[in-house]
């Protein structure tokens, strides 16, 4: 009995071996996003937060109360052409976030937003719900998005990305930042997209933008309707916002300006 039984551990520690020898190795787990994408070094006060108002530090001119124009454009580009006249017209700067399928649909348009001196940013490629996608498709997007706006306008956009649905978490702000993005969202929502049949009105556009009047202000607008209507709301509710917001003693801001280093 002794030598049979001597014999087991023996016979178990073959078997692991030959058991491990021919299991086939498991590969390493991709990271997650996979690295940066092309773009500027982005400074410190904009990573690991969404970016809701513009910092206290970049609200330029200096001890000017400021706030910043932004425009979404993922269907159509209707009422881009008077958003484009009326930014001219005033003098204000402005920045557009758009999705790559939009650039990819219209990169005529694309082209005159940018050669119109303002800001491109992205608004992922497709604008799904980003929490129903994995770590890859969220990075799929957001690099789809990236190329398409750069292959639109001939230039790299800004390192700026805007979450569809304004739906963000930690876990997803991380990553983008670490493609290269800084999460830029908005303060108020003009809701103009919703247009008459969803119960706007440009004076509610309008009311919208200045209910939230702070300083810092991020307003979010659209250049285009999701039903394809001739009617765009926010297009007619700029110029009124732009006069307001300067006559109650705000500069109309460039969002670039977070990019700048904070002062000394």
């Amino acid at each position: 009995m002794k030598p049979r039984t001597a014999l087991l551990p023996v016979v178990t520690v073959l078997t692991a071996i030959l058991t491990l020898t021919a299991a086939p190795a498991r590969p390493a787990t991709a990271l997650c996003p996979s690295g940066g994408t092309a773009t500027p070094a982005l400074p410190a006060d904009l990573l690991g937060r969404t970016v809701r108002t513009m910092p206290a530090q970049q609200q330029m001119p200096v001890q000017k109360q400021v706030i910043a124009l932004t425009f979404n454009a993922a269907w159509d580009e209707t009422g881009l052409d008077a958003v484009l006249k009326v930014l001219r017209d005033d003098a204000a700067p402005a920045t557009f976030f758009l999705t790559g399928q939009f650039a990819d649909a219209h990169p005529a348009a694309a082209r005159s937003m940018a050669a119109a001196g303002h800001g491109i940013a992205s608004h992922s490629y497709s604008h799904p719900h980003f929490g129903e996608l994995t770590c890859e498709g969220r990075e799929r997007e957001v690099r789809l998005a990236d190329q398409a706006l750069r292959t639109a306008t001939g230039t790299a956009p800004l390192p700026f990305f805007r979450f569809p649905y304004g739906e963000t978490t930690d876990q997803q702000v991380a990553e983008v930042n670490a493609l290269g993005f800084a999460d830029i969202e908005w303060t108020a929502d003009t809701n103009g997209y919703l247009n008459t049949a969803g119960g706007m009105t440009v004076q509610k556009a309008v009311s919208r933008a200045l209910d939230a009047l702070t300083p810092g202000e991020i307003v979010q607008m659209h250049v285009g309707d999701p039903n394809g209507r001739d009617t765009i709301l926010d297009a007619q509710a700029l110029p009124l916002i732009i006069d307001a917001v300067r006559a109650r003693g705000y500069e109309i801001a460039d969002l670039r300006t977070l990019l700048a280093p904070p002062a000394a």
